[in-house]
């Protein structure tokens, strides 16, 4: 294996502003040389991309004729990505100068995969925002450890259940046998959705805290009932693409139950209208959703109980938006839930 590959960088542009050329300023102290930059601009209107190329002419400008949100634009960019190693890399972080040097070292001993770094937060650089991502059995993705205190223990690469968007690495051969991202997710999920498809497949996530960026969270869209709408939308999306027929019968039961929990929460919170929408958009598209599941179903190689035995039944939230009577019922409803939709499905 050549020992500098090309190593192509993706960073998707919205509307990021000073952002932006903080990223591109922090790619530039990388210690590995042999790096292709791609900046995909989906349709900003602060004059972002131009003034990034402005200040940065060595990188490649992609605009995109309209947005097409985070898959379809990084979908562009790995597209016209020349490097055997692609990253996909949020434009509102900053890197470590060894973080190429760092997962290319995992992936060559670990192998084709998936791979992210630690990631802090921008704002308190001693505040973790991921130790690695994990799937729950009932569509909800989280992040280890987010809202604690980073330890700065240096820890082995490990396996996790998916990786970050924020910061993704793998080679490009890999990308394009998953399909890239799923450009109906549109956003949110993304990265769930491609971690999930790719262990059908036995390709594993890994999290290498050996090398850490900094992220400045949910710039481009705050929490709004835009937000919970995708998050819900595609949460469902991937729960009715990734399991089995058989898998969605034999919990039927507690899948009910945490759609009447998952309502309830959309109501206490104002979002009732987000929720509603999600689902109709999801009934409005209810023949490409069978058709999806078809197509993952006949291509998976790994069967659904082999991965849920991989799944959590206890979502991590952070202790500052989970510290209170009504998230701690629900996160300790929804672990119990999934504690017996495990049982059934491993004693069936």
């Amino acid at each position: 294996m050549n020992k500098t590959p090309l190593v192509s960088i993706i960073i998707l542009n919205y509307n990021a502003g000073k952002l932006l050329l903080n990223c591109i300023e922090s790619l530039s102290k990388l210690t590995y040389s042999n790096v292709e930059l791609i900046v995909v601009d989906n349709v900003s209107t602060d004059d972002s991309q131009n003034e990034c190329k402005k200040k940065f002419p060595q990188i490649k400008l992609i605009q995109n004729e309209k947005n097409t949100g985070y898959c379809g634009g990084n979908n562009l960019g790995i597209k016209n990505a020349s490097g055997k190693f692609v990253i996909i890399l949020n434009p509102d972080t900053t890197v470590e100068p060894n973080l190429i040097d760092t997962l290319l070292n995992a992936y060559n001993i670990h192998g084709e995969g998936l791979y992210q770094p630690k990631i802090l937060s921008l704002e308190d650089k001693t505040i973790l925002q991921s130790t690695g991502n994990m799937i729950h059995i009932f569509g909800f993705g989280f992040a280890r450890d987010k809202g604690n205190k980073d330890s700065n223990k240096i820890e082995d690469v490990t396996k996790i259940g998916y990786a970050a968007g924020t910061c993704l690495f793998s080679s490009k051969e890999t990308f394009l046998k998953l399909k890239s991202f799923d450009e109906f997710l549109f956003l949110y999920h993304d990265d769930l959705d491609i971690g999930w498809r790719a262990a059908q497949k036995g390709i594993n996530s890994y999290i290498v805290p050996q090398t850490t960026i900094y992220h400045a969270e949910s710039y481009s869209l705050k929490w709004s009932k835009e937000k919970f709408f995708w998050l819900e939308r595609n949460r469902k999306y991937c729960l009715m693409t990734h399991y089995s027929q058989d898998t969605l019968k034999i919990i039927k039961k507690e899948l009910w139950i945490t759609e009447l929990l998952v309502w309830a929460v959309y109501f206490s919170k104002g979002y009732l209208s987000a929720k509603i929408k999600a689902e109709l958009d999801l009934r409005k598209n209810k023949e490409f959703i069978i058709k999806k599941q078809k197509e993952i179903e006949d291509e998976r190689e790994t069967g659904d109980i082999e991965l849920i035995k991989t799944f959590p039944d206890r979502i991590e939230i952070p202790k500052f938006v989970s510290n209170n009577f009504q998230s701690k019922w629900f996160l300790n409803t929804i672990e119990n839930l999934s504690k017996k939709a495990k049982e059934k499905l491993f004693n069936k």
